[in-house]
């Protein structure tokens, strides 16, 4: 049978990085160096790959919606030459990233995993191993043709992950979704679908930077913070908001995001809350929302809200067509 390719993208992150007198730093050509030399990723078994490392490495706090259009750009230019695709990232915004390339990504039938390490791979006991290998073991034998994230043996859906610990093996959840797969002695199909080998022309979404707020909603918030956000020049306001989608019902709050809203500023709820989904029907506090014109962003993810709003503002659309298709399901990423 032949052996399958894989395409291996190092943006940056801990997994490749070097020890220094300084702590880890990244360094051209160590992530390439290290993969070659250990004998378990050139075992027979495993898919043939290809290491290309960005230059200069990106520091994942350093993301941005460049970054996103490079990775997606990269990948379409090399789609014809490889069955999968693994995207090496840091993982403070891993999450962010992977949402943002499953909505750019349109006729996708090629598996694309994002993964990374806490530890280098270089290093003694270090996670990274075992997160590549298996993204590209899964990306080989198990293709599933959507954007994923692979860590600690359970393989998400890109955009329902988020980051849920800082510093343990066990980094990311997906409080709303069962995994893809779990990799354990078996590889075990969850949520995940094998795909049937299907000839299509990768298309890439464009996206461009756009001026999104965050609104962190806490008791006793001030009417001058809210204003100064949403008074701001910005397209859109993400609202994090209590349980179920509930805000106070303070009336001079209620009139600075109902103004916006009319300006055209586009405001979704999300709830503070890691699992669970929003319904603004559910209490008075939250049906206040709702008739100024907040609309739900029902289970999404805030990396998943954030990057569909880039998305949907770069297509040129108009403000009620974003505000429709922020309440569809595009990629999977949310349950209505």
């Amino acid at each position: 049978m032949k052996r399958k390719r894989i395409y291996i993208a190092y943006t940056g992150g801990t997994i490749g990085m070097k020890k220094s007198s300084r702590g880890y730093i990244p360094a051209e050509g160590f992530l390439t160096e290290t993969v070659m030399n250990n004998a378990e990723f050139n075992r027979d078994e495993m898919p043939l790959f290809d290491i290309h490392e960005y230059c200069p490495l990106i520091d994942s706090s350093d993301m941005s919606p460049e970054h996103w259009q490079l990775i997606a750009d990269d990948i379409k230019k090399k789609y014809q030459d490889y069955d999968g695709f693994v995207v090496l990232h840091g993982t403070d915004t891993m999450a962010y990233t992977a949402s943002a390339l499953s909505f750019m990504f349109e006729n996708l039938t090629k598996p694309v995993i994002v993964t990374g390490s806490q530890i280098p791979l270089s290093q003694l006991r270090s996670d990274g191993q075992v997160n590549l290998l298996n993204a590209m073991y899964l990306a080989a034998n198990y293709p599933i043709a959507e954007v994923s994230l692979f860590f600690n043996n359970q393989l998400f859906r890109g955009n329902r992950a988020t980051k849920a610990h800082a510093d343990g093996f066990n980094a990311f959840a997906s409080p709303n979704l069962d995994p893809l797969a779990l990799s354990g002695i078996n590889i075990q199909l969850i949520k995940g679908q094998l795909s049937p080998y299907v000839e299509n022309e990768l298309q890439v979404s464009p996206i461009t930077p756009q001026p999104i707020g965050v609104l962190y909603l806490y008791p006793g918030i001030s009417q001058e913070v809210v204003k100064s956000l949403v008074n701001g020049n910005i397209n859109a306001l993400v609202l994090l908001s209590f349980g179920v989608g509930n805000a106070p019902q303070d009336p001079r709050f209620l009139s600075i995001l109902e103004e916006a809203s009319k300006r055209g500023v586009v405001i979704v709820n999300l709830t503070q809350c890691l699992k669970g989904h929003v319904n603004m029907g559910g209490y008075a506090t939250g049906n206040a929302l709702l008739n100024i014109g907040v609309i739900s962003g029902y289970d999404m993810t805030l990396e998943a809200c954030l990057t569909k709003l880039h998305y949907l503002f770069s297509q040129k659309l108009e403000v009620e067509t974003i505000r429709h298709l922020m309440q569809d399901n595009l990629r999977g990423e949310l349950s209505r």
